[in-house]
């Protein structure tokens, strides 16, 4: 385990880093701290820090991940199978994939996480969790299964500011963000290749729910 950590790079101060990667993540420590000292000169972006800790909560996996499996169980409506089973692929998909390249590189944070959900990988920075969800979510309802379009600027807005969020509160460096937003495309990407489509979301649902499926027989 990496106790001692680099603070020019946030890895483990034991860790052999290529040089060019180690210029890579020295420039970006860096340029976070340039760039948030820059922005919080602002008072208006002074004032939108207050309401990160929101932000956080709103597109934390765990939230996301209990709401959706609530949603699934108390709202039965067959037009919205395909929305469900395939967002909870989506989000069991993003989970995994950023807990395990968490666990692989082991970038430490740019400050403490206070956060009392953080433990496991997610003590980790590279790639930002919440910022791979914002735009996978944000590509699930405005390509994947589009909602209608007057709710395209708020998804957006969330997600530009759920990323942006991440800076502020010295969550990520600019590159963890970054790197968490190409891979919420590319899970999009995935999903949209793997889609579930409306039999076999069916399937799931009953399956998850242990319901019965009407016209198949069963032995009492």
């Amino acid at each position: 385990m990496d106790d001692e950590v680099n603070p020019k790079t946030r890895m483990g101060a034991k860790r052999e880093v290529p040089p060019p990667l180690q210029k890579l993540l020295e420039w970006d420590v860096k340029a976070t701290k340039q760039f948030v000292s820059f922005l919080l000169n602002f008072k208006a972006v002074e004032q939108f820090k207050k309401q990160c800790k929101f932000l956080e909560w709103s597109c934390h996996g765990l939230v996301w991940l209990v709401c959706w499996i609530g949603f699934i169980y108390m709202i039965d409506s067959t037009d919205l199978y395909q929305t469900q089973v395939n967002m909870f692929i989506g989000l069991v998909i993003d989970i995994v994939a950023v807990a395990v390249i968490k666990s692989i590189t082991r970038r430490r944070r740019p400050a403490i996480d206070d956060n009392p959900l953080s433990f496991g990988p997610d003590k980790y920075a590279f790639p930002s969790g919440h910022a791979s969800r914002a735009v996978f979510v944000a590509c699930f309802f405005t390509i994947l299964d589009p909602v209608p379009w007057i709710f395209y600027p708020p998804i957006i807005a969330w997600c530009t500011s759920v990323c942006f969020s991440r800076l502020l509160i010295y969550r990520h460096h600019i590159l963890d963000v970054l790197a968490g937003a190409g891979l919420g495309i590319f899970e999009a990407l995935l999903l949209s290749i793997f889609w579930c489509n409306q039999s076999v979301s069916h399937w799931l649902i009953n399956f998850m729910t242990d319901e019965k499926i009407e016209g198949a027989s069963y032995d009492v």
